[in-house]
């Protein structure tokens, strides 16, 4: 028996044992004609790609239009990819050792063009003929003043027509490892023709009939057909909303049935009195009128507690929007009916700033509030925990040290993190347990403002109020943006401004040299600061100072006792300083969107006039100017999220990784897709609205594929 046959037959076994199979897209991959066990392992190390289903679900970034063909005299170096028929004439290696490439003459009756090869030279060499016609494609570049082509596809015309790639041929993503091995887009696109070949009349429907019917999707088969092998574009679109609709609707559906089941397993404690505290507070202690959008939240959350469920709401405000206000006043809530309510802070600088404005604020009204650190002593924190144990004390501000197991409540009945990203689900799943039945209610708050579609995802299986205004006599801070040729018209107004009595902070993004990057460092600023501004105190704050040196710079700053301040992103959460009204931020192209708000909310705290200057190199790419364009035109944090989110995708979000949910996007994108997303949303509401435990007939098809879906088990006692 030859060599062919034996492969043959091979091959035959091998399809026979694949479609034996109870589930087909559940084999392993390497059992997939072509791939074997040495490309399985490098598929699943380099794209975690370990299943048919994996690869099947793996989709091209995007699509080339194979049915064009140029002429070599068109072809220029502002083109993306070309395709060219023509002869190749000539071939000869150049070059020795590691700078060995193998060069060839392609023409066709327009002109001639180099191909290069700097891998694969001799497996290339035996492979291709001289005087043969040949379909080239790739990307055109330009070499000693000849456009040329490197690492080209080269095919016959035989070939090309034998191959049913579609008209337009996908682009997968792979990594330098893979190319190494000779696992190029090409070659995935291979796997995936071979598998969809194998896999028709055997990949199952997801969706219910009534589903696709009344959405008219296309069929999930054919949907994954279409992505990988599209024939017009008119079917490329269709696949690819079906198959967004499918991933966002079972990620909605996931959520809500979670809250779903949630609020029916846990009741709440009922907070129906407004009594003499919350009363009393909002008649003589209120710092000033409250904004329509902290009334209109502070309703929301009265609804929620004096309801039947466990309320379970994410509070998102810019910085300075009064969020700690509402924390406080639902917190006098509880106490109105005889519960105790804890805040939890990220940070000691936090916790304790939370507890300084809150105690000034409830300063003559009688109530104990208590503060818990990691730096709390011996004794005073014994006093705390007896405090709390009998209920004596009614709030405790604190850190982390608030869910040590030695901490235990009277009558825990609120909750409130904050900056909780900061935290992981399990830290957060520990204050949620320290009652025995019936877990408090939870208030999450955040100054990074959430994207609308992130939040729907993200945070999906909690109630969700929003504070859009600033609170009276605030201003908004002014922004600006100065190359270095206005380096000293800024020296001149930050002495102008300091004159005034204001402080000023200047954060560098780096704080010691970097080779790899051209930025100025904190060392080197604050020595150019301190040469400028001699007149002036100036303190340094950075990550790798001692806590105890960075806090007293910090608390030197908020005193006045230093008028300049020259920081790394350590001030992004940091202390209240009414005074700061500058911020200038060097190197201003290198900070994401999301940090540069989150400085800028360092300052305008007070009623005086802020502002804040991006300064940057004249060498900027297109999308840094895009973020530094959106802070100078714009205060609006939602606004500011919703295009970071456009430019940097949602899983570089600051958070996004410790939400617990656990889902992963393959082609649905929230920059984009925000409509197919509230519409799954909306779908999947009306479903559980109407078959809560999906137990009707027509959804047993949901439930089983909710129940097999990953990360499917989950914490009740997580917060997010």
């Amino acid at each position: 028996m030859n060599i062919s046959v034996l492969f043959a037959v091979a091959a035959i076994c091998v399809n026979m044992y694949i479609c034996c199979m109870p589930e087909f897209l559940d084999q392993e991959i390497k059992f997939l004609p072509g791939v074997g066990p040495k490309r399985a392992e490098i598929l699943f190390k380099e794209l975690k790609i370990k299943t048919f289903s994996d690869l099947i679900y793996y989709y091209p970034y995007k699509y080339i239009d194979r049915t064009k063909f140029y002429n070599i005299s068109d072809i220029n170096t502002e083109m993306a990819y070309i395709q060219v028929k023509g002869v190749l004439r000539s071939m000869e290696t150049v070059g020795t050792g590691s700078k060995q490439r193998l060069v060839a003459r392609f023409s066709d009756n327009t002109g001639t063009m180099e191909l290069v090869w700097f891998r694969g030279i001799k497996w290339q060499k035996e492979q291709l003929l001289i005087n043969k016609t040949y379909i080239v494609f790739g990307k055109p570049a330009l070499f000693s003043g000849r456009i040329s082509v490197v690492h080209p596809e080269m095919e016959t015309e035989q070939e090309m027509q034998l191959k049913p790639i579609g008209l337009f041929q996908g682009h997968y993503n792979t990594t330098e490892k893979m190319k190494k091995q000779f696992l190029t887009s090409k070659t995935i696109n291979k796997f995936q023709l071979t598998l969809l070949g194998l896999a028709k009349g055997k990949i199952k429907e997801t969706l219910p009939e009534y589903l696709t019917r009344e959405l008219k999707l296309m069929p999930l088969e054919q949907a994954l057909s279409a992505i990988h092998k599209p024939e017009k574009p008119i079917e490329l679109k269709n696949a690819t909303f079906r198959l967004k609709f499918e991933e966002l609707f079972f990620i909605q559906l996931k959520i809500l049935a979670l809250k779903h089941n949630r609020n029916q397993k846990f009741k709440g404690f009922h907070f129906e009195k407004v009594g003499f505290n919350f009363n009393t507070f909002y008649e003589k202690y209120l710092p000033f009128d409250l904004t329509n959008a902290q009334k209109k939240v502070i309703k929301e959350i009265r609804r929620d507690v004096n309801g039947t469920s466990q309320m379970n709401r994410l509070l998102q405000g810019d910085v300075g929007s009064g969020k700690t206000l509402v924390a406080l006043m639902t917190m006098l809530l509880a106490m109105d009916n005889e519960f105790q309510s804890c805040l939890m802070a990220p940070t000691e600088i936090l916790a304790q700033q939370h507890y300084q404005s809150i105690s000034r604020m409830l300063d003559g009204m009688g109530i104990n509030v208590g503060l818990l650190t990691g730096s709390t002593k011996a004794k005073q924190r014994r006093e705390l925990h007896a405090a709390l144990q009998s209920g004596e004390m009614q709030i405790i501000i604190g850190t982390h040290a608030l869910i040590e197991d030695t901490v235990s409540f009277k009558r825990l009945g609120l909750v409130i993190v904050d900056e909780q990203h900061r935290f992981g689900v399990a830290q957060r799943a520990k204050l949620w347990k320290k009652n025995d039945l019936i877990p408090p209610h939870i208030l999450v708050m955040t100054a990074t403002p959430i994207p609308r579609t992130l939040a729907m995802t993200v945070y999906g299986d909690l109630e969700v109020s929003v504070i859009d205004e600033l609170p009276p006599g605030r201003k908004p801070i002014q922004t600006m943006h100065f190359f270095e040729n206005r380096r000293a018209q800024l020296n001149r107004f930050l002495k102008q401004q300091i004159d005034k009595g204001t402080q000023v902070y200047i954060v560098y993004p780096l704080i010691s040299e970097s080779e790899k990057m051209d930025l100025k460092n904190l060392e080197e600023g604050y020595r150019h600061i301190s040469e400028t501004f001699p007149d002036y105190k100036i303190s340094m704050v950075h990550g790798k100072m001692k806590p105890n040196i960075k806090e007293n710079a910090m608390q030197a700053f908020k005193r006045g006792e230093t008028q300049i301040m020259v920081a790394t992103t350590v001030i992004e959460v940091g202390v209240d300083v009414p005074n700061a009204a500058v911020m200038v931020i060097e190197s201003a192209e290198r900070f994401g969107l999301s940090q540069l708000h989150q400085l800028r909310g360092r300052v305008g705290r007070g009623a005086e006039q802020s502002y804040c200057i991006l300064m940057s190199s004249y060498k900027i790419s297109t999308e840094s100017r895009k973020r530094l364009d959106t802070m100078v035109r714009t205060n609006d944090g939602f606004e500011i999220a919703e295009v970071d989110m456009k430019l940097r995708g949602p899983g570089d979000l600051e958070g996004t990784q410790q939400s617990g949910m656990g889902f992963d996007l393959k082609i649905a994108n929230l920059g984009k897709d925000g409509e197919i997303l509230q519409k799954a949303r909306n779908i999947a509401n009306d479903i559980l609205d109407d078959d809560p435990f999906l137990q009707k007939d027509q959804n047993q098809l949901l439930l089983k594929n909710l129940l097999s879906s990953k990360d499917t088990s989950f914490d009740w006692s997580s917060i997010s």
